[in-house]
This record gives C-alpha cells, structure tokens and sequence, in this order.
C-alpha cells in the first residue's frame, strides 16, 4: 500500500529538494560517523537494477582525507580548459581553490559500481547515482552540504591506488568501477543555486 502523507510532509519534501546545491565551502567540524553513516544509509535505500544493491562507498576522513588533496588537486588538470571556457574567471578560480582545498570538507565519499554480467552496464552505474542523490538529499535533511564531483575519474587509477583497492577481490576481478566523489560537511557558505534549464528538457507524447 502506498503511504500516505500530510500536506507539510510534502512540502519538507519539495523543499529539500529545492535547496540542495553544490556546496564548495565548509566548517571544519567533522559530522558525527554515526550521523554519516545514517546519510549513508539513506543512499542504500535507493533502488538499484535487478535489486543488486551494487553502490560501494569508501569514506575518507581525518589523515586519509588530508592525503587525498594531492590526488584532487591533480585531477583538476583534466578538466580545467573545459571548465575555463565555460566559467566567468572569477568562479573559475573560485572552483580551482575548491580542488585544491576540496573546501575545507572533512569528508569524501568515494562513490562505485560493483558492475557484473548479470546487469547491463548503463543499468548499473545509474543504480549508484541513484544512491548518490539519496545521500545529497539526506545531507540537506541533517543540516550538511555536499558536492559530487566526477573529477576524480579523472584519475581513476590512482584512485583506485590511493584507496589501497588492488587487494579487494570485487576489484580483482574487475568488477569495481570508480563513478565519483561526494565532498561533505557543515556548509560555510549559502551559493545561489543555479538556474534550472528547461526549455527542451520534457517531452510529452499522448
């Protein structure tokens, strides 16, 4: 049976989704683990093809997170003249701060597929970011900000490196793909959110 829920759960509904961003700014404060893993939580609850539930999620704080700027600060190389013809020069060195400093964030979340042949592969990589805007939501529920960055695939196999994968089975057998990142913490600044686009992104066919 399909749940049933009062006007003002809707609203809170609408409007968490109304004021997620991409937050690029953050307090210091490291959440509570019990806190991120309720967020986490709150991803694998997100439907997932064939019911494989296939999302692996490394979390990375405190030293690990620290060791980690290096390798962020590298994969902004790869996107950097793409990000330079779109972006007004201010936000552009806004954005190559935030890759070198990830923000301040006190948390990143390294977001994979556990791809199989049982599963088509498009199916797959969806069913993680599916999980991927749970997490976003539930931030924004708990008072956090997030950001999704798929710059590390940038550098996907010193990622794979960094998070010491090359030993875990799922990876040796050639079924752990990286997709992307999610910085998280206490918001340290209020961005506006940008437009949304849409003009030509619905059609109707009755």
């Amino acid at each position: 049976m399909t749940p049933q829920f009062s006007e003002n759960e809707k609203a809170t509904f609408y409007a968490i989704v109304e004021a997620r961003k991409s937050i690029r700014k953050y307090r210091p404060d490291l959440p509570p683990r019990a806190l991120i893993e309720k967020i986490l939580e709150a991803g694998m609850l997100a439907p997932s093809g064939k019911n494989r539930q296939n999302w692996r999620f490394f979390v990375c704080t405190g030293k690990k997170r620290d060791e980690y700027l290096a390798y962020s600060q590298k994969s902004w190389a790869g996107i950097k003249d793409v990000l330079q013809k779109r972006l007004k020069p201010s936000l552009y060195a806004f954005t190559e701060r935030f890759f070198y400093t990830l923000g301040g964030a006190p948390v990143v979340v390294f977001c994979y597929s556990h791809n199989s042949e049982e599963e088509r592969y498009h199916t797959s990589i969806g069913s993680v970011y599916m999980a991927v805007e749970n997490i976003n939501l539930a931030a924004v529920a708990e008072g956090l900000g997030t950001c999704t960055m798929g710059a590390p695939f940038e550098i996907k196999d010193e990622v794979d490196e960094f998070l010491g994968l090359r030993s875990h089975p799922e990876y040796q057998a050639g079924q752990l793909e990286l997709l992307c990142s999610v910085v998280m913490g206490y918001p340290d600044h209020d961005p506006p959110k940008a437009p949304r686009q849409r003009e030509g992104r619905v059609t109707w066919l009755d």
